[in-house]
């Protein structure tokens, strides 16, 4: 039970912490270089998402194939 609150009390993050997360990152990189790490955390976020949809895809496609094929067998121009 101990480690389940040193879990939960890790990640309870509030309003006062996120503002003084967003002043240290102002005052180590700037205001003029923030839009550019923002612009560079989206296009990474976006590619991971990308890559998650893909593997999702190739997981999906994969698993059709291995599904019987028994509508090919029953058509009436394989008879």
């Amino acid at each position: 039970m101990d480690n389940y609150r040193v879990i939960n009390a890790f990640f309870n993050v509030g309003t006062p912490e996120i503002l003084i997360i967003v002043l240290i990152v102002l005052l180590l990189f700037g205001a003029k270089r923030l839009p550019e790490l923002a612009k560079g955390l989206g296009q990474g976020i976006r590619e991971f998402k990308g890559a998650i949809d893909g593997a999702k895809k190739d997981i999906e496609g994969s698993n059709e194939n291995e599904k019987p094929e028994s509508k090919e067998n029953s058509s009436p121009e394989n008879k």
